[in-house]
């Protein structure tokens, strides 16, 4: 993996090239002191001062008895030891701002690369749903996710110079309440050459999808062959598309070819084996036994005690057990 084939995956780098077939998106370059905001980790959780009044949190309600709980004695050593004031980036707060009324009132957050899927459980609506910069903020700060573009994003780079890029962006994207998990899909292109396809959402069986299998496909291709294939300037790589209830197919996102993009029902093993002249694999789960279970308990994955003999641990053993038991089960291959 080389590192332009890295950055090219850059949403502020591909967008302005594909947006006509995207979802809208407006993209912030971000200011440096936002950026050491978002990796400073060496003092308390602060959310930034919002000069627009609209913060991710309830505020606390001022009660002057509370304070007679907690007297400081005059010499005291902690009458010296004032807090450090909560940041405030009015500028980009209020660009932000202007942005997510232009883009409806609703929006979800990504950086170069990630969104900050892992703290969508800290939302009040359990989603990347944003409404005001504050809420962003509060993910974008929240995750660990994002730890992979702010710090490691060309760590798997056989010719890595870079640490980092030379400028971080904040991509805003319309948020679509109606979109559907189930119509979403990963493909993956190797010599310039789609070889798969895989249903993106692989912890839920969705029976419509198995009578819309061949549809889907051949929609796929086409807009690879229309739109991609001959723009997309790297050899190998992977990217994202969601298809309409009109049968129109957006693009979503690109992704570097293995590094650190998940194959979800494939591996990149036999992607990387696979034989350019066969037909495009096309992969969807399509019984109940063959979902792929994933962790959603709605609480930071740290928190989850998977060690051996825990309970988490257990848990896992005994679900996998059962699934074994149900593949070779006579009822499984009926």
């Amino acid at each position: 993996m080389k590192q332009e084939e890295i950055s090219r995956c850059q949403i502020q780098e591909w967008y302005p090239e594909f947006k006509t077939v995207s979802i809208k998106t407006i993209i912030h370059q971000l200011p440096e002191s936002f950026v050491h905001y978002l990796t400073e980790d060496s003092g308390p959780f602060l959310l930034p001062v919002s000069v627009s009044n609209d913060d991710a949190l309830p505020n606390r309600i001022h009660n002057p008895e509370d304070e007679d709980d907690y007297q400081v004695s005059e010499g005291s050593g902690d009458e010296s030891e004032q807090p450090s004031p909560p940041p405030s980036f009015p500028e980009l707060e209020l660009n932000i701002k202007e942005s997510i009324e232009s883009l409806g009132g609703a929006v979800f957050p990504k950086l170069n690369w990630t969104s900050p899927k892992d703290t969508a459980w800290i939302s009040p609506t359990g989603t990347l749903k944003c409404t005001s910069f504050s809420d962003i903020a509060l993910l974008l700060r929240s995750s660990d996710s994002l730890v992979h573009d702010l710090c490691h994003a060309y760590d798997s780079c056989n010719d890595k110079t870079l640490s980092r890029p030379s400028h971080f962006y904040l991509a805003l994207r319309k948020w679509y309440p109606s979109l559907r998990p189930e119509m979403e899909f990963r493909c993956f292109v190797r010599d310039q050459q789609l070889i798969g396809i895989s249903q993106r959402e692989v912890t839920a069986f969705y029976p419509t999808l198995l009578d819309k299998k061949n549809e889907l496909k051949e929609l796929i291709e086409d807009f690879f062959i229309d739109n991609i294939q001959e723009r997309f300037k790297s050899d190998n790589y992977t990217f994202d598309v969601y298809v309409t209830k009109e049968k129109r197919v957006k693009l979503i996102d690109f992704n570097p070819w293995a590094a650190f993009t998940l194959p979800l029902l494939f591996s990149w093993e036999e992607l990387a084996e696979r034989q350019l002249a066969e037909d495009v694999e096309y992969r969807i789960v399509d019984s109940q036994c063959s979902v792929r279970p994933g962790l959603k308990t709605a609480v930071p994955y740290d928190y989850i005690d998977m060690s051996s003999g825990s309970g988490w641990d257990q848990f896992l053993r005994n679900a996998d057990l059962e699934l074994q038991q149900q593949i070779r089960s006579p009822e499984a291959g009926a």
